[in-house]
């Protein structure tokens, strides 16, 4: 079965009618579930908006878009079609049919896995919920709604495999995904970038770049799980999560692309009093969403991801194109490490460095998106350019958190980097300066000052097309 069955209280294609406890159990969470969106969800009243729903699970064609009131957006259960013949293709259990359920022995690291993949999904919709009030256009908030309640779906995702696979102990971590809030002080998010603030747009478009494409890797790792039903719901989410990027690529094209046009019609780079985002700021907030980002990764080796490898639960990005062995006992990496004070490199064993093997693949792809914005800068014949900073720079977790390091990865005392991070990272100036902007515009084809409209609109649809409904 593809399609979700829509006729369902709870949409989903995993046959749930077929299991009345499992469906009696989720259908007893739903109503917190509802509950959560209304109070940690998007705050600004809407009657309805264009959305995509799925409506099938496979490549073409799997959504349908339409006016949609958020409170009835068809949130559900969708895994990817099953391969009956899919067998694990790495660790120890290479070549085995893959697990239709949980083994005994790896229960307790999968559920925590499944639990720290799925805080992260209301968590950004906790971080975005005010974003509405200071949409720059129509388009903008539709993308920002669509993330939302993709989010929220992927939140289902998770609780389903808690609630099917981990029993009690499932159930009361579904509960408590509810009960964290990112930047609570008594119960926060699990991981450090989902308790952060996304204030502005132009943070909600690096987080939508930077901290989404984390996700993307992450969802690309679990994937390959030998346990057949993650990973055939993160095969769909990845799917959902490609959307997110876009908004994140094409939110940052779009400031780039206006402080440009602004910087060339008034032959300067000191624009904020023009009313658009100096170049400085905007590589003042890559600076910090990229940073922060890198932390999620963890360290550069992790005797934990090195066992979750070889028992199957976690694979490598891409690792069926990978041309070695899938064991990896006898390979090794060169992580990047402090060396009697310095940066360096030290070779490690491939299995205990696989993050960093991981978050090299990441950083390939974020290089891409900041050659797209100097793509833009050039062509609008301009000299500055963005960059990606050094994987020293700004960090809290792994090899450099012990130490500061400048965005060329030179080392600095603490007394340096105190004096010179306002250069580096945004200020409280800068913050201000950025929200400033933030005036909402909803009227049909127009656009704030600070940002270019999107070269194309939605499905189709044209830039001035009416996808919000405002109540």
């Amino acid at each position: 079965m593809t399609r979700p069955d829509y006729a369902e209280k709870i949409p989903n294609n995993v046959g749930l009618a077929e299991d009345r406890r499992l469906q009696r159990a989720l259908e007893s969470w739903q109503p917190d579930f509802l509950s959560w969106w209304e109070t940690m969800g998007p705050t600004l009243p809407t009657q309805d908006v264009y959305l995509r729903t799925a409506i099938d699970v496979r490549g073409e064609g799997w959504a349908q878009f339409g006016h949609v009131p958020m409170i009835d957006y068809r949130w559900g259960i969708f895994l990817a079609d099953k391969n009956p013949d899919r067998r694990v293709a790495f660790g120890q259990h290479k070549g085995d049919p893959a697990w239709q359920k949980v083994p005994g022995e790896y229960r307790a690291e999968l559920q925590r896995l499944i639990v720290i993949q799925g805080d992260t999904e209301p968590a950004s919709v906790e971080q975005q919920r005010n974003l509405g009030a200071t949409a720059p256009s129509l388009y903008d908030l539709r993308n920002l709604f669509q993330v939302n309640v993709e989010e929220g779906r992927h939140l289902w995702a998770m609780v389903y495999l808690l609630h099917a696979y981990f029993g009690r102990e499932g159930r009361e971590e579904a509960e408590d995904l509810l009960r964290r809030n990112s930047g609570s002080q008594d119960s926060p998010r699990i991981l450090g970038a989902f308790n952060e603030e996304t204030p502005d747009w132009l943070s909600f478009y690096m987080f939508t770049y930077f901290t989404d494409r984390d996700g993307k890797y992450q969802l690309g790792t679990l994937k390959e799980s030998a346990f057949d039903p993650l990973s055939r719901t993160c095969e769909f989410m990845l799917k959902e999560e490609a959307h997110h990027m876009m908004v994140g690529t094409t939110g940052v094209d779009r400031v780039v692309e206006r402080t440009a046009q602004v910087m060339v019609e008034n032959e300067t780079d000191d624009v904020a009093a023009l009313g658009v985002i100096p170049l400085k700021t905007i590589q003042k907030y890559l600076n910090f969403h990229y940073s922060v980002s890198l932390d999620l990764f963890g360290g550069e080796t992790s005797t934990n991801v090195a066992n979750y490898y070889t028992a199957g639960l976690k694979g490598r990005w891409l690792e069926e194109r990978r041309k070695d062995d899938h064991l990896l006992r006898d390979d090794s990496i060169m992580v990047d490490a402090l060396v009697d004070g310095n940066i360096s490199q030290v070779e490690v064993s491939a299995l205990t460095g696989l993050n960093t093997d991981l978050r090299r693949e990441y950083i390939a792809d974020c290089s891409g998106g900041v050659k797209r914005w100097n793509r833009i800068l050039e062509q609008a014949g301009l000299p500055q350019r963005l960059y990606l900073p050094h994987q020293a720079f700004n960090r809290k977790v792994g090899a450099f958190a012990a130490i500061e390091a400048s965005p060329t990865g030179e080392p600095m005392s603490a007394a340096e980097w105190a004096a010179r991070k306002g250069d580096w990272l945004p200020t409280d100036t800068d913050k201000t300066f950025v929200r400033s902007l933030m005036h909402p515009v909803y009227e049909r084809g127009k656009i704030a000052a600070w940002v270019a409209p999107p070269r194309n609109g939605i499905n189709g649809q044209p830039f001035d097309y009416e996808y919000v409904h405002l109540a």
